[in-house]
């Protein structure tokens, strides 16, 4: 059964905040840093061991993450659409196969917590959207409902 346009704007949205606030400790190496020491903690709390050191290349690719994922959110939080929710779907989708892969191969059990919220946002954005009242498509934001002319007389 479709949901509501504005229903799944609201899933777009609360996934884009639910990203800010997991990721930014992944943005800076000083926050990552802090991030590493209190996520291997947990881990240890969880039953798993200590999380491996990280040399300043893991650091870089970790950070260079979280930063492209602040950037992403933003842009979900100003632009959100049902393509900007179906594309982050997609991105789960892979974030989810890595996860799950990295769980197998680490049986690390603080990845539980990032597993499972990663894969439902994603199921989430890909549910039926009910389509608008007499429209196929969704219409790109900001344009009107006249069609666009060329200075060729089009």
């Amino acid at each position: 059964m479709p949901i509501s346009r504005s229903a799944f704007l609201t899933i777009v949205r609360a996934s884009a905040v639910y990203d800010l606030a997991l990721t930014a400790p992944f943005a800076t190496p000083w926050t990552f840093a802090l991030a590493h020491a209190r996520l291997s903690a947990l881990n240890q709390r969880l039953g798993g061991g200590a999380l491996p050191d990280f040399g300043p290349v893991h650091v870089l690719f970790a950070c260079l993450m979280g930063s492209i994922v602040l950037v992403w959110s933003v842009l979900r939080l100003r632009a959100a659409s049902v393509m900007l929710g179906r594309y982050d779907g997609v991105g789960r989708g892979l974030f989810s196969a890595w996860m799950a892969w990295a769980l197998a191969a680490s049986g690390a059990p603080l990845l539980w917590l990032f597993l499972v919220p990663e894969f439902c946002w994603g199921v989430a954005q890909w549910l039926p959207v009910a389509q608008g009242e007499g429209s196929s498509t969704e219409r790109a934001p900001f344009t009107s409902a006249a069609p666009m002319r060329s200075s060729r007389g089009g």
